[in-house]
């Protein structure tokens, strides 16, 4: 590793580097108005940084955008949509932790009062990425306010706490003028030299100090100011230390669809502000509530505002992510009018470091099996991708969603566009699905993104006849990729690294019992670790598409094949305790996708077994699979599944 890295890493995290999900936390909860710790893995205690707390569903009350920090103190909140003086309340914020921070019973309704929802975004302080100062005026102009940053900010606001006054806020893309973050007005020119100047002009923060000037606003009380950084190449973060996760920018509205943003990164938070007009909202997006992407292409997102008390607003046209930024299919002035000029601060979506284990990114569970409910099945992480199979002792269809698409579903067993249900939900810090009733025989399988292990990736198809490249953030070359078109019917084509020599010629069909098949679905051309490729029916002009990519992780998952000596044989995937998902489909002649889990037995006498392609309830009579602690056994018991016969060609996905 080069010294100048080496200084990179030191300065993001002393002697480290951090990952976003270090330094960064959106967290949503249900209130309950007793004492309760959110637990998001921010070191607050040690670190220092801000929360902000929004009211999201009341029909009761408007909550004001509460804010809390670390130089203040623990009870001091501000609201970024009044103008009122800072308030104390013991029974709000009452500790920032290691892990995160402790809530009260809440008598302001603002942070956790009972049935009602509420998100959390948590910033910790960190070089490059975010820093809170308090000053206390002096009326000097020009005075120089000292910050430990350690870059030039993108982003600042100050609050007054002692008296009335807005959120004075200055941005890298409008350096000469001053815009009000409590209000909807455009920002100004006028004046800007009294509030981040020397009363002559305006002068450009530096990466350790920003000036204001005389105004009563920023320099004759007492204030806060919240400093976001700008990285361009130089963000240090990441388990290689050379990541950026937090941009500071601007761009010029199309009113046009197809209009893209890119970052470098694919964002898990955004707030975008319209600069030149009244009605300039500070409108708040992030995935855990839901940004993603509808059928249509079109941008479908739960809207906050940072200037506003009002609840949030569902199926809004805004951004939706892309894996390097964020695109703007919507002709609504909120985000994209003709012209109109705004800035945004976007933060990279997590995690970053790889997993170390298989709980932190898969599990199974019984839907309403495991507390609390809802979420109706429940995992202990976010959840991205989940299936679910209802009623696995009688026909069923296996209904599969992803965060990026919630509130629709595909089945794996047909060929039907995207449908709708609400029941989709992924807006739960531990699993998916807001129905949650005791169904013992209904199993939902989820997965987490990470680095290595999983990605989803949605696209719009746009036809030619040298194919189409897709970028992805599996951060290594994937060995499986599942492709369905949503708004058409279609099948689910299936790259496997395993299938062939010449795999990215071949293809299967999940929704089909098919053998190995010959086409340019993959543009012959591999993939690496940061692009695949698409062509004919993967990339018809116009259709919305889904992509799942898969990788093998060592102790953790295997995507692999294997050919059957029709006895029994082990195959090692590398784990130590097993394997808790087996999925195995032949490839030389037509057989099933077959599917065992460790929810519904994975032991040495007679497993349950469904097919991903069918209908079928699950088969309860034969003995083909086994455990084994590096993996799996396979045993030649019949004619199906038949999952080692001789000579046949096999492949697999195991999750240890």
């Amino acid at each position: 590793m080069s010294n100048i890295k080496k200084l990179m890493m030191s300065a993001a995290g002393g002697g480290e580097a951090l990952n976003v999900e270090n330094v960064f936390s959106t967290y949503v909860y249900d209130g309950n108005s007793s004492n309760r710790s959110i637990t998001n893995g921010i070191d607050l205690s040690t670190e220092g940084g801000m929360v902000w707390i929004k009211g999201r569903t009341s029909t009761t009350y408007d909550f004001n955008n509460t804010l809390f920090d670390t130089e203040r103190g623990a009870g001091y909140r501000i609201s970024t949509d009044l103008s009122d003086q800072q308030r104390y309340n013991n029974n709000s914020l009452t500790s920032f932790n290691t892990d995160g921070f402790s809530l009260g019973t809440d008598g302001s309704v603002l942070v956790n009062w009972s049935s009602n929802d509420y998100v959390s975004w948590t910033w910790r302080k960190a070089p490059r990425f975010f820093d809170v100062v308090t000053w206390t005026g002096d009326g000097t102009a020009g005075r120089s306010i000292s910050h430990d940053l350690g870059s030039t900010p993108g982003f600042i606001t100050i609050k007054r706490l002692d008296g009335t006054s807005g959120w004075y806020s200055w941005h890298t893309s409008l350096n000469t003028s001053y815009g009000l973050l409590n209000e909807n007005t455009a920002f100004q020119t006028g004046g800007a030299q009294y509030v981040f100047g020397n009363n002559t002009s305006v002068v450009q923060p530096t990466s350790s100090a920003f000036t204001v000037g005389t105004s009563a606003n920023v320099n004759s009380a007492t204030y806060v100011a919240y400093l976001f950084a700008h990285n361009d190449g130089d963000g240090g973060f990441g388990p290689n230390g050379d990541a950026d996760i937090i941009k500071c920018g601007s761009y010029t509205g199309t009113g046009a669809s197809g209009h893209s943003i890119d970052l470098g990164f694919e964002p898990q938070w955004l707030m975008i502000r319209r600069t030149n007009g009244v009605g300039s909202n500070a409108f708040l997006y992030d995935t855990m509530r839901g940004m993603f992407i509808n059928t249509t292409g079109s941008g479908l997102v739960q809207e906050l505002q940072a200037n506003s008390a009002n609840k949030e607003r569902d199926n809004r046209e805004g951004p939706n992510p892309l894996s390097n930024g964020f695109g703007l299919n919507t002709t609504s002035s909120s985000v994209n009018g003709t012209n109109d000029e705004y800035i945004y601060i976007a933060i990279r979506r997590g995690p970053m470091a790889v997993p170390e284990s298989a709980t932190e990114v898969f599990d199974i569970d019984t839907r309403g099996g495991t507390s609390p409910t809802p979420p109706g099945y429940n995992a202990g992480f976010p959840v991205d991708m989940a299936f679910q199979r209802y009623n696995t002792t009688t026909t069923g269809n296996y209904q599969i969603s992803s965060r990026l698409t919630q509130g629709k579903y595909l089945e794996t067993n047909n060929t039907n566009a995207e449908a709708t249900n609400a029941f989709y939900a992924f807006d739960y810090q531990d699993g998916f699905t807001t129905a949650s009733n005791v169904q013992s025989d209904s199993y939902g399988y989820m997965w987490r993104r990470a680095p290595k292990f999983f990605d989803v990736v949605a696209y719009t198809g746009a036809y030619s006849a040298s194919g189409r490249t897709i970028d992805h953030n599996l951060g290594v070359v994937p060995e499986m990729i599942w492709v369905k078109s949503r708004n058409a019917t279609g099948n689910w084509y299936v790259y496997h690294a395993n299938v062939s020599a010449d795999p990215e010629t071949d293809y299967l069909l999940l929704n089909e019992t098919d053998a190995v098949g010959d086409n340019i679905f993959w543009n012959d051309t591999a993939p690496t670790d940061t692009q695949f490729f698409v062509n004919g029916a993967a990339n018809a002009n116009g259709d919305t598409y889904i992509v799942y990519l898969f990788a093998s992780l060592d102790g953790i998952s295997k995507v692999g094949s294997y050919t059957g000596n029709g006895s029994s044989q082990t195959i090692d995937c590398g784990f130590s305790s097993g394997a808790r998902f087996v999925l195995i489909k032949r490839t030389d002649i037509s057989r099933d996708w077959y599917l065992w889990d460790s929810e519904r037995g994975i032991v040495s006498g007679n497993d349950p077994h469904l097919s991903l392609n069918t209908t079928a309830s699950q088969v309860t009579t034969d003995d083909s699979i086994d455990p084994a602690s590096s993996g799996f056994t396979v045993n030649q018991v019949g004619t199906l599944p038949g999952i080692n016969v001789s000579s046949g060609s096999y492949v697999f996905y195991a999750i240890a």
